[in-house]
């Protein structure tokens, strides 16, 4: 998945399985606070987002359970896959997906990791779970949306 875009953004990582499992209501770009070996295996794409979350603490909001392999060049210094990071914010945005967490029970994934202008970016969605029927209507969805395609495309 390496796309190089003319205004400086290179994906990554992205989490599809969260379009899946969850109703996006709205994004947010955020930084990350990284070591040395772990910025040099984002640069090699060697990221899980699949089972990542944000939690927030203390006014401060930590992207955890995200998976990004030890750099392979690196030594006993290498950093631990799945450590807490740290995500740079705007104070206001925080209190504001504070709110919305506490008020409403909706939760922050990760759906995006990309470079931007070589700094480590990712894109945090404000989720809420889809039931099981919801799952299964936008799968009956997606098949019929193929299955026009095709018979336009032969006709």
């Amino acid at each position: 998945m390496n796309m190089q875009h003319k205004n400086g953004v290179k994906a990554v990582a992205t989490n599809r399985k969260a379009y899946h499992d969850y109703h996006v209501i709205e994004t947010v770009e955020a930084g990350i606070v990284l070591t040395g070996t772990e910025i040099k295996s984002i640069r090699e794409g060697q990221v899980s987002l699949r089972d990542g979350f944000a939690a927030i603490r203390k006014g401060e909001v930590w992207l955890q359970n995200v998976h990004i392999a030890p750099y392979h060049h690196g030594n006993r210094e290498n950093h631990e896959p799945r450590r807490e990071r740290k995500l740079l914010l705007h104070r206001r945005e925080i209190n504001r997906l504070t709110s919305k967490v506490k008020e409403r029970g909706w939760t922050l994934v990760p759906v995006r990791m990309y470079l931007k202008h070589n700094r480590a970016k990712v894109e945090l969605a404000l989720v809420r779970g889809k039931r099981q029927y919801d799952k299964r209507k936008d799968i009956a969805k997606r098949d019929a949306d193929r299955d026009m395609r095709r018979a336009l495309k032969g006709y």
